[in-house]
């Protein structure tokens, strides 16, 4: 566990903030001005996850079954397959779930941390299994606090052995340096090497916390590299530099929801979310800083521009950019055998287009034989739902979560496959 002290609010020297305002071009009172909101509520009505399997059609797939695995879930955000056949699903309110046979267990997981949900997107977020052992299980959340004598927030990752339906031995591994003020998203991935990259999201300009993505002294805004212990992984490119912390893989990010490894060169690929506009996927690359918010395509909630500059040479520049915004999710290449028509394709939830609710949907993003970009195409866009996590599962089909009140995993799998 971090032995930093690491509840304590961040400010700019006077150094920093003027090489952070010329950069940006814009005054504080204007990037700040006006109304500002990440949560626009109301807008068309949910509509109900589907009770059965429904088909829909998509491009080099004439007809894809869609399969209900499991409804009933409350705000789910991760997911994990485990080697029994189980998968372990979290709800964002602290509920660890499994569905067991096709089935939603009725009780939850007992032994979770205890978890402050309160406000939106905070909660409990991502779960990853060690892949030595899949009893081991890791999941990201958001942790009360105590600053000052005030309650506030940080983001913590746990680790617990899988005892039955019981969580043992759960202990705080990790604890972010920083107070978490913009409500940061985490989300897991295990390096084939051992290492477990886990992102820490929470640099919002509305929410005035923008300047931690720029900020080496605070793991917000950043992605991180660790052991499976919680400390810093051997490599990392600031260790032993007095600037940064040393769990720092990369920076200037603002909000990543989703992390995946391409098949075929192993690269680390993050899904980040920009305010209107500026979406991004980015290829993750050791010690590179992503320019959030000093170079961005976006414009924040109140309409101005985040930034007059979307690119310095500084920052590595997006490998996909969305504009208008998806609110970009979880992500993953497709790989198996039940779909050989979208092998090599990216997989991306959406949680909604445009600051326009219920337009949530799944995005196939095609790639020519150079690995560029050639071709986009929404799916599931019928059913109206916030998707929260794609995955693909053991077995070669996808999962999606949706991200409802009343939420439903979903297995797609080609019709013409007997689903007894």
């Amino acid at each position: 566990m971090s032995h930093r002290t690491p509840f304590r609010r961040l400010s700019f020297t006077p150094t920093i903030a003027f090489t952070f305002a010329l950069a940006v071009g814009l005054s504080l009172s204007a990037v700040f001005a006006g109304p500002a909101s990440a949560q626009r509520r109301g807008g068309v009505p949910a509509l109900p996850p589907p009770m059965g399997p429904i088909v829909i059609n998509t491009d080099v797939v004439p007809e894809v079954r869609v399969v209900p695995v499991a409804s009933g879930l409350s705000h789910p955000w991760g997911m994990a397959f485990r080697n029994n056949g189980d998968i372990l699903v979290t709800e964002r309110e602290g509920r660890l779930r499994v569905i067991r046979n096709g089935q939603l267990v009725e009780e939850a997981i007992s032994g979770v941390p205890e978890v402050l949900a309160t406000r939106d997107r905070d909660g409990l977020m991502d779960i990853a299994l060690h892949p030595d052992d899949d009893r081991v299980v890791f999941l990201t959340y958001t942790k009360a606090i105590e600053f000052e004598g005030e309650p506030a927030r940080t983001v913590a990752l746990a680790r617990g052995l899988l005892n039955g339906d019981e969580l043992t031995e759960v202990t705080d591994i990790f604890v972010a340096d920083g107070l978490d003020d913009g409500i940061a998203a985490s989300r897991l991935l295990f390096h084939p090497d051992g290492t477990l990259f886990m992102s820490l999201g929470g640099s919002y300009v509305f929410a005035n916390t923008g300047e931690y993505a720029q900020d080496g002294t605070t793991h917000f805004g950043k992605l991180l590299r660790l052991n499976d212990d919680g400390t810093p992984a051997n490599g990392n490119p600031f260790v032993g530099n007095d600037d940064y912390l040393p769990e720092i893989y990369s920076m200037g990010h603002r909000n990543q929801l989703g992390l995946t490894l391409h098949p075929v060169t192993g690269d680390l690929w993050a899904s980040e979310n920009g305010p209107q506009g500026g979406d991004e996927v980015n290829i993750i690359q050791s010690g590179r800083n992503y320019g959030w918010p000093i170079a961005s395509y976006s414009r924040e909630y109140n309409g101005r521009r985040v930034s007059d500059t979307p690119w310095l040479a500084a920052f590595v520049e997006p490998e996909i950019l969305w504009w208008p915004s998806i609110a970009p999710s979880g992500l993953t290449f497709y790989t198996g055998d039940k779909f050989p028509e979208w092998q090599g394709n990216l997989f991306v939830g959406s949680l909604m287009v445009g600051r326009m609710f219920r337009t949530g949907h799944l995005e196939r993003v095609v790639f020519n034989a150079r690995g560029e970009e050639v071709g986009r195409e929404w799916l599931l866009t019928e059913l109206k739902q916030r998707i929260r996590d794609v995955r693909q599962g053991p077995d070669g089909y996808l999962y999606v979560l949706t991200e409802e009140d009343d939420a439903v995993l979903l297995r797609l799998e080609p019709v013409e496959t007997d689903p007894n």
